[in-house]
Order: C-alpha cells, then structure tokens, then sequence
C-alpha cells in the first residue's frame, strides 16, 4: 500500500485524477452492495456498479429506483457520491489533508488545478479552494431551504427536508438523480420548486472560477468598495456567461417552436417547460415531461444541448461552452481567411484552439464509436434515436432518457458505465493518462490534398 500511495502521488496530474476516480466509483460500489443499502434482491453487483459511476459522474442515469430500490441509508451514500463527484475527488482529497496539517503533493495540487481551476494557481490555491467551498455550502443551503417551504404543504415535514436536501445537492452538483421515478414531471406545477432547481442547476454548470469572480464583484457593489483589478470581467468569465446565456435562449426557443410531448401548444407551462428542458438538457438530467414522447425534432435539439454541455471547472460534463466558443470563432476566422482566433477583440492562443478542437475531435469520435457498440448490443429494433440520445446523455454525463435504461443489456451498461467515466473526466484526460506527448525529431515535407 505504501509503494501504491507513493506511484500515485508522484504519477501524471492526469492519471491521479482517473485512478481517484476510479477508486470512488469502487468504493461507491461496494457501499452500495451493503445490506443496509437496499432491500434483499433488489441490486445486483451490476447495477451498483452503474449507480456508483453515475453518482461519481454526476450523470443521473440509473438502473434502478433511487426512492424505492435504495433505502435511506442507500440514498445517503448516493448522495455523498454526488458530492464528491461533483466537487472533484482531488477537492476533498486536499481538504483532509489540510485537517490533518499537511500538504498535496505539486502533482495532486496541479490536478486538482486542471479539473477544477482550470488555470494556474499554485500561488494561491488554498484561498481560492476554501471560498469555493464555502460559497457551495452556501448556495446548495439555500436552495435546501427554498425547496424545502415549496414541498412542506405537500408533503410529510421529514420527507419534505430529506427530498429538498437530496434535490438541491442533485441540481447544483448537476447529477439529474431524482427520489421520484418519474424525476421531476409531478412536480411541474410548483413554478418555485422548477425555478429553485434550475438557478441550482445554471449555478452549478457556470464553473467555480465564474462563480468566485461574479459573487467577488456582487459583495464589492454590495459594500460600496471599488474593485482593485480590472474593471471588466475576464475573458473566461465572459465567454462562460456570453455562451451560456445565448444556449438558454436559443434552446429555450427552439423546444418552445418544436413542441415537448404532452404539453398543449398553447399553454404557458410549455414555455417554463422549454426553458426548464433547455437548462437541464446541458448538463443536469431533470425532466418535466416525458422525453420519450417528445418530438424529433425537439429531441435532436436536447442531443445538441447536451454534447455542449456546461463549462470548464463546472460540474457539468461535454465538451464545454467555451470550446464550442472557440470552434465558431476559429470557423468564422477560416471562412474569412484569416489565422488568428478572436473573442472579444482578445487573441486565443494556438495551444488552447488546439486543445478545444481536440477535444470536440476525440467527443465526436467515442460518441460514434458509442452509438455502434450499442447498436450491435441491443437488440433488433430499438429506435436509432434512442441509442443516439442515451449515448451523447451518458457521455455529456447528462442523465436525460427517452426510456432505454433500463432496458439496457449488459454490454450496453458496461459500455455506458465507460462512457460516463470517460465523459466526467474529459477525453483528453483520459488520453493524457496513457499517452506520452513527445516533441518530433523528424522533419516531414509538406504535401497537398484536394479538399471541398
């Protein structure tokens, strides 16, 4: 254990972060398979191992009944799972050590950096790691507590407490795991309950880096204090938002004019029913109608939402809101000709459109790849929209269905149980863990191909 311990520490930042992972996923797992979790015969070694990676990932796709199939003690250790997924495993790996009066190694701390940060800050990671934890201890308190004066008429004082706290944890961690089987479809008509939960879930898919930089500027306005830095938000900050606002928008609009099932055209719940769509197909898994009845249209609209996804350093998964920024503005920089990336009159570095267009690269590859091995593993005749949709839902760690989970074989869970791994830790993580970038000693001449 103690040479284990050390390989670890002193690997890649991005081969510690897959193999932390990776052990909380086992550790879930095992948990899960206690007795106290559930009730006798009602969870296989299988579909504990879907649960656990779906909790980690903070997909919200499950096999089984979270409310009915787990007991309380179940639901706590799915609860915990989420966040600590959420959060990141490195995030709560830092903060025992900082209890027990000691350090991360540079290798963990840079992890946690790139999985969480997502910049450089070794200088001042601690400061920044605690206001993050602090600040989402605060929000999802307050979300418990809002949730909890919409529930209480409805519902019994404990189940009312237990199921706010569970959903308030689900929505900003953006995990989609609900204690009703139908997730949030009864509860579409208690608008503070769906507005409380969609402010969680577009909170959670910011990025803790926004989060910091927005609520830092709102406490500065607040206390009447001119702020010491720039007077305009970062360039980050502001694609984030910029991207973030226009997919809300757009989406919103978009399953308004195609329609979500069972809803009449003309009544107002299907505009909050778009919107609310709209927020959670990008990253958090929570429905308000039936997504199996939903047009086809409306549902290519939910499989695009969803391969975006949130945004770097967020809890959310895909391929991320500023890489579909940068990928627009390197098309808009090709179709005029012109080399340099631009975002608001600031120059991408080469490196970083490399990265973005690697990574949308290698998402649409696996997804592809995915929507094969299902096809081959399910039986004859399931809907190619359904494979589709639930393949881009596991990768994006989404966690919406149109209904073929549960019908899902067993080569179908283990390839999606891999896909929501791949899919919370990034594609280029993954390809980083095994793959060693060397620098060319060879010069090659260039050649020409026809292309258009």
């Amino acid at each position: 254990m103690r040479k284990l311990s050390w390989l670890l520490i002193h690997s890649s930042p991005q081969r510690l972060l897959l193999v932390s992972f990776a052990l909380a996923i086992l550790i879930g797992t095992l948990l899960l398979l206690l007795p106290w979790a559930h009730p006798p015969g009602k969870l296989s070694p299988l579909d504990a191992l879907f649960t656990a990676t779906s909790a980690v990932c903070v997909t919200g796709l499950t096999v089984v009944s979270t409310g009915r199939d787990l007991t309380p003690f179940g639901g706590g250790i799915v609860l915990a799972l989420i966040q600590v997924g959420g959060l990141g495993i490195m995030s709560f790996a830092a903060l025992a050590y900082r209890l027990g009066g000691a350090r991360l190694p540079l290798s963990s701390q840079s992890a946690l950096e790139d999985s969480l940060l997502q910049r450089d800050a070794a200088s001042e990671f601690a400061p920044i790691f605690w206001r993050m934890l602090r600040l989402v201890a605060v929000i999802e308190v307050v979300g418990a507590v809002v949730l909890f004066l919409t529930m209480l008429p409805e519902r019994e004082t404990a189940h009312a407490a237990y199921s706010s706290l569970f959903h308030a944890i689900s929505a900003f961690c953006n995990a989609g795991f609900s204690l009703y089987d139908d997730s949030l479809v009864g509860m579409r008509d208690n608008s503070p309950a769906i507005l409380t939960i969609s402010v969680l879930i577009v909170l959670g898919g910011l990025g803790h880096t926004v989060l910091l930089e927005v609520y830092g500027r709102l406490r500065s306005r607040l206390r009447g204090e001119r702020p010491g830095g720039p007077q305009r938000f970062s360039l980050h900050c502001r694609v984030v938002l910029g991207t973030t606002l226009v997919l809300l928008i757009g989406g919103s609009a978009c399953l308004y004019a195609f329609g979500l099932g069972d809803a009449d055209k003309s009544s107002p719940g299907l505009i909050a029913g778009g919107f609310f769509q709209a927020v959670t197909a990008r990253t958090a898994g929570f429905n308000t109608v039936p997504i199996g009845s939903a047009p086809l249209a409306a549902v290519t609209v939910l499989i695009m939402l969803m391969f975006v996804g949130g945004s770097p350093g967020s809890c959310a998964g895909g391929i991320k809101t500023t890489s579909l920024a940068i990928g627009l503005a390197r098309l808009k920089a090709a179709v005029l000709g012109r080399e340099d990336v631009v975002i608001f009159d600031r120059l991408i570095p080469a490196e970083v459109v490399l990265r973005a267009t690697a990574l949308t690269g290698l998402s649409l590859l696996w997804n592809g790849v995915g929507v094969l091995v299902l096809g081959a593993a399910q039986p004859a005749g399931t809907a190619l929209r359904d494979i589709v949709f639930e393949q881009v839902s596991a990768f994006a760690t989404v966690g919406l269905s149109t209904g073929l989970t549960a019908q899902l074989t067993v080569v179908s869970r283990l390839w999606i149980i891999c896909t929501m791994f791949v899919g919370r830790l990034g594609p280029l993580t993954v390809a980083f863990s095994f793959l060693t970038a060397r620098r060319p000693l060879v010069g090659y001449p260039k050649g020409k191909v026809m292309i258009g």
